[in-house]
């Protein structure tokens, strides 16, 4: 557990250890004991920071994040969906590397999922066309993945543009993966989304192939903004949504892709379509953690809340699973990039 003052300190230390990080000095905050921290009986918050909040890392903006995943060596990734793909200390979060990702013509992407294979090779999700590429620990594209035509941008498909792939996760054993679009298809209800999934067969490292597509079902006005694997087949799913004058909104939910069915072959998505959709759990209000000292740029229910897009488990502690989330501060003025340590009991299943 790390204190405010220790934090901040720490983080600021290793910014001098590991490159240039120049920006106006942030509150690193975390919390005191776990007792009193609970954001429901499964959740509780450990800490938040605010270090990298409109900080620059070797000249470029650390800010729009969208996404995190653990690396191999040990560090955290984080992307930018300003295709920037950095690398935290797993410790201080401060920035030790930063690579440019691009298209095959040498473009930026909008850059959202984001999962790391067992060889280190990133696999990332542009939400534009959408796609989903490979790229090595440099950010060489070394290759992309199949996407059914259904869910590609209207013309060429029935999703609409910056409602695709918002999220990325490896199952256990690295052999299936699976994206999450943040919105419906055209003719799908506006409250169901499509889970795709990719399978390979045989040795690790070798081609991802289409496979089964689920159904699932988010809150009102709320759409899908990370994924990522419980270790045991299941998913963690953020919920994310934002009123003007009110703030975000913000469920973490546990979900089960093992027992819904395959809706690849379902043209419209409705309530009326016989396919069990992927059971999901509340575990938590996001809203109802206590604020730790957070303070908002904009009106908040609570301080502690921003745009939170990305989240990975990043560590197991007993019985608890450790979960990092990051929000996206879409570099304005009135968010701010957020890092929040929770924990998780979670349920049998």
């Amino acid at each position: 557990m790390i204190t405010r003052v220790a934090l901040g300190l720490t983080t600021a230390l290793a910014a001098v250890a590991v490159g240039t990080v120049v920006g106006p000095a942030a509150p690193a905050s975390a919390a005191t004991p776990d007792t009193g921290h609970a954001c429901s009986p499964s959740v509780d918050i450990t800490s938040f920071s605010d270090a990298l909040d409109k900080t620059t890392f070797d000249n470029t903006f650390v800010g729009n994040l969208s996404a995190l995943a653990v690396d191999p060596d040990g560090g955290i990734d984080a992307l930018s969906d300003r295709s920037s793909l950095f690398t935290l200390n797993a410790t201080t979060f401060a920035p030790t590397r930063v690579v440019s990702l691009a298209d095959e013509n040498g473009q930026p992407l909008d850059s959202e999922g984001l999962a790391i294979d067992h060889d280190g090779t990133r696999l990332i999700t542009s939400e534009v066309e959408p796609s989903i590429r490979r790229y090595d620990r440099d950010g060489k594209l070394l290759g992309r993945l199949p996407v059914p035509d259904a869910l590609r941008v209207a013309p060429a498909g029935r999703a609409t543009t910056n409602l695709t792939f918002e999220g990325l996760t490896l199952q256990p054993g690295d052999h299936t993966l699976i994206a999450s679009m943040e919105g419906p298809l055209s003719g799908d209800d506006a409250d169901l989304v499509r889970f795709q999934t990719w399978n390979r067969k045989g040795a690790k490292g070798g081609d991802f192939t289409l496979a089964a597509q689920y159904g699932y079902k988010v809150d009102p006005g709320l759409g899908v903004s990370d994924i990522t694997a419980t270790g045991d087949g299941r998913l963690f799913v953020l919920e994310r949504g934002f009123t003007t004058g009110v703030g975000n909104t913000i469920h973490l939910y546990l979900a089960d892709p093992r027992h819904a069915t395959d809706v690849s072959g379902v043209q419209d998505l409705t309530a009326k379509t016989d396919a069990k959709l992927i059971p999901k759990t509340l575990l938590a209000d996001i809203g109802k953690c206590p604020s730790l000292g957070a303070t908002a740029k904009q009106p908040q229910p609570n301080p502690l809340l921003d745009n939170i897009e990305g989240i990975a488990v990043v560590g197991k502690d007993r019985n608890r699973l450790k979960l990092l989330l990051v929000s996206d501060d879409n570099q304005g003025a009135n968010q701010t990039t957020r890092l929040y340590s929770l924990t998780v009991d979670l349920p049998k299943g």
